[in-house]
């Protein structure tokens, strides 16, 4: 057996640490060819080789073909990643067109800490959303509306967790 280079021996290790190896396919489309080479570039090395979690990456973007009036390519990159909350994060974060996990090749354990900061993600992936949709889609009288709804929301919230104290008062 060949020995491994030092790039395997990380992977290896990341891996058997709760770390996966995928590749991500991304796609593009402008009316300039000239514009989607450097854009995929940008987004590869500028973009998600940055995020938080991201151990390595390389990719390979294909030649622009034209559809209609516009061209289209796209760009497969092979990342290594920390943990699931990493990769799930590029997933909301940059919406590929498709992720193929490489490894770990079976099932694998989750962590809590990385459940709970999947679930921070995701929440702050909905507190971005949602204040996009509040400052650039409603109208002021539909904003009012939400206000009053996200007001109830949190006075049931309040009213939930003085509920459960009680219930674990009571049963001491």
């Amino acid at each position: 057996m060949a020995k491994k280079n030092e790039l395997e021996l990380l992977t290896d290790e990341k891996i058997k640490n709760g770390g996966i190896l995928a590749k991500i396919y991304f796609d593009i489309q402008d009316k300039d060819k000239e514009r989607l080479q450097p854009l995929l570039t940008d987004l590869i090395n500028n973009r998600l080789l940055k995020e938080r979690g991201v151990v390595y990456g390389a990719g390979t973007i294909n030649d622009p073909i034209k559809s209609d009036d516009i061209f289209v390519t796209s760009a497969t990159v092979t990342m290594l990643f920390e943990s699931l909350s990493s990769i799930i994060n590029v997933a909301f974060n940059y919406a590929p067109a498709g992720i193929e996990i490489i490894k770990p090749e079976r099932e694998f354990n989750i962590s809590t800490f990385d459940v709970q900061r999947i679930l921070l993600d995701l929440s702050n992936v909905s507190i971005t959303y949602s204040k996009y949709i509040m400052e650039h889609v409603l109208k002021p009288e539909e904003i009012e509306i939400v206000k009053k709804q996200l007001k109830n929301r949190a006075e049931l919230g309040k009213n939930a967790i003085e509920n459960k104290k009680n219930e674990n008062n009571e049963k001491k």
